[in-house]
């Protein structure tokens, strides 16, 4: 399907610098761009690319300056990147999308499934499981029993959604996803110089318009529920323990690991790698960069790096100090051992 500069610049509201004919049919890096693909410019570091892609269409931030002449038409906006993430929505909404339920499915004749939904070959939709309509549940899913699904929820292959689980409306559980497994409950047993399983008889609660990445954990809790609440964003290889509660529009990068049972805040944002101990409260929009390492509570709005977690500025004089730590280390050799040579002396 083709669109040219003038149905494009209409739908974004941007004004064309160039040919309002120039077609596309694809997305491109503006690097990488070819003719019949759009890319877009957000980042002024980028800029030189401009003059070089063979992409047909360019969105450009109002706020960047073109100097040259640009083989591409440009579309101005005022937020390249937005813009292109709705263009992609729509690109995305014009897919064929898959339909039926495949004869190699294995559905509970308990289970109640709703309209327009697919089931692909190999899923397993064990007894008492609710999926709402227009559900896609790829191949070698596996959905237990009395689990629900809201509307419009996609399930991509091999996820595995434990049974008693609450899914909402609009969630995306990618390949390899885990929900409601048991938490990583054992009590040490004297009597036997063992541990005992403590049985996580609690359920996982998923709100609506969540997105579980790849090999993402999310543990059943002990009683009650794990909750993660309305529009967060996990990544892939995330650890979510027992008993958790994550806070609305949360968003997490891969690798992130959520001891059990801490209470993060909404809107906060953890890079990678980032770990938190359990038995926490995190406030709300709490950023933690990458490889951060919480071992106690934290108030709204805080901003924290490294391991134990740290005030930024403080962050980067430790690392400034570290690097030095070599060259310190033989200055206080040499006045150890000068301070020596005087007591010698004495």
């Amino acid at each position: 399907m083709e669109f040219n500069a003038k149905q494009i610049a209409e739908y974004i509201q941007g004004s064309i610098e160039g040919d309002e004919e120039a077609t596309i049919s694809t997305f491109a890096k503006i690097e990488e761009g070819k003719h019949g693909a759009i890319s877009f410019l957000a980042n002024p570091k980028y800029t030189h690319y401009i003059y070089e892609t063979e992409c047909s269409i360019v969105l450009v931030d109002e706020s960047i300056k073109i100097e040259k002449p640009t083989k591409a038409t440009l579309i101005r906006v005022k937020n390249a990147r937005d813009c292109v993430a709705k263009l992609l929505q729509l690109y995305e909404s014009m897919k064929p999308r898959k339909q039926g339920i495949d004869s190699l499915a294995f559905i509970s004749p308990k289970a109640t499934i709703g309209k327009n939904v697919y089931i692909g070959a190999f899923a397993y939709i064990g007894d008492g499981v609710v999926v709402g309509d227009n559900c896609m549940i790829y191949p070698h899913t596996t959905i237990m029993d009395n689990t629900t699904l809201g509307n419009n929820c996609i399930i991509y292959p091999n996820a595995s959604i434990y049974h008693n689980c609450k899914i909402g409306n609009n969630v995306i559980c990618h390949s390899g996803s885990v929900i409601g497994a048991d938490g990583f409950g054992f009590a040490p047993n004297a009597e036997t110089n063992s541990y005992d399983k403590i049985p996580q008889i609690g359920i996982v609660t998923i709100e609506d318009d969540v997105e579980i990445g790849a090999n993402t954990c999310i543990d059943r809790s002990t009683m009650g529920s794990t909750y993660v609440r309305k529009g967060v964003k996990l990544d892939n290889l995330v650890q979510i323990a027992h008993n958790t509660d994550i806070g609305e529009n949360t968003v997490m990068s891969a690798q992130v690991g959520i001891a059990g049972s801490t209470k993060v805040g909404e809107w906060c944002m953890f890079g990678g790698q980032v770990g938190i101990s359990g038995h926490l409260k995190i406030g709300n929009k709490v950023f933690l960069g990458a490889q951060s390492g919480v071992l106690s509570k934290l108030k709204d709005n805080q901003s924290l790096m490294g391991s134990p977690a740290i005030e930024p500025r403080n962050y980067f004089k430790s690392q400034v100090i570290f690097q030095r730590l070599p060259e310190i280390y033989k200055h206080i050799d040499s006045l150890q051992k000068e301070f020596d040579e005087l007591k010698k002396k004495k």
